[in-house]
């Protein structure tokens, strides 16, 4: 750490950014890194792509449930037939602090697209109409504190629900290394209340989270669509934004995600509806 650019407590959380001397500037909430100048297109690109373009239909309508740094609606902004992204983030100050400290993500906010709601996710998406969104991503912490309810299956009856048939939510689900155990139990819970749909297990490599790997989980309402395939085109234009181009996501590496290793492959055997 090079230096300590900013520090404070929220009413949810402990907010820093750091200026590292190999990953640039780093936004940690309760001493866990989230994102890194060098390394956040890994998982930012990857959580929005995948369900963006696994859809059989293009998505006019997405949510995102998190995601204060900007990151994931810089990507959803990426995509022109989109014509809202709403962003239900619990704790304001995480959004300040991007858009003043990592401009390059925050630049998410600028679309004209976005609807910003400061406020509890959950009731948010417990109150949206039934089959209201095409896409409904989840890009939280880790789950303890303010995050532990967005893992919970209230929460996932809620985005069921919320989600037109067809649709696809994709989650912060964590890594094969670390928590094989609560994703076994994510993965059940999900068959669980995606029923007649899929249930799929993908991952990213990002060198500054634990184990270098972080995973989502993406589900589709009553259809058994194989999210491994990915159907709508890789956003190339640089949109309104003027956006640079990817870096991560292509086609390629949209299926190569969901190639597990065996021990996950026999760990998971029974609750994913593809492997």
């Amino acid at each position: 750490v090079k230096e300590v650019l900013y520090k404070s407590k929220s009413d949810f959380q402990d907010i820093c950014v750091f200026e590292s001397e190999a990953y640039g500037r780093m936004l940690v909430l309760d001493g866990v890194i989230q994102c890194t100048e060098r390394d956040e297109f890994a998982y930012q690109e990857m959580m929005a792509h995948i369900p963006m373009c696994a859809l059989e239909r293009p998505a006019k309508r997405a949510l995102v449930v998190g995601g204060g740094d900007g990151g994931v609606l810089r990507e959803l902004a990426r995509h022109p037939l989109v014509e809202e992204i709403h962003i239900a983030e619990i704790d304001g100050d995480v959004p300040k602090v991007a858009q003043q400290y990592f401009p390059a993500m925050a630049v998410g906010f600028s679309d004209l697209r976005v609807k910003m709601h400061i406020c509890d996710g959950i009731k948010f998406v417990q109150d949206a109409a039934e089959g209201s969104y095409d896409v409904i991503i989840v890009d939280s912490s880790d789950p303890v504190g303010p995050a532990e309810v967005l893992f919970q299956q209230p929460f996932f009856e809620a985005m069921h629900r919320a989600l037109r048939p067809g649709g696809v939510i994709c989650t912060q689900a964590e890594s094969l290394w670390l928590h094989l155990d609560i994703i076994k139990s994510l993965a059940d819970m999900c068959k669980q209340v995606f029923q007649g749909g899929s249930v799929c297990y993908a991952y990213t490599t990002i060198p500054t989270y634990p184990s270098g790997q972080i995973g989502m989980m993406v589900c589709c309402k009553g259809q058994q669509l194989d999210l491994r395939q990915p159907r709508q085109p890789s956003p190339t234009e640089p949109g309104q934004l003027d956006l640079p181009p990817l870096r991560y996501y292509n086609r390629d590496i949209h299926q190569a995600a969901f190639v597990l290793p065996k021990y996950a492959v026999d760990a998971l055997a029974g609750s994913l509806t593809h492997l």
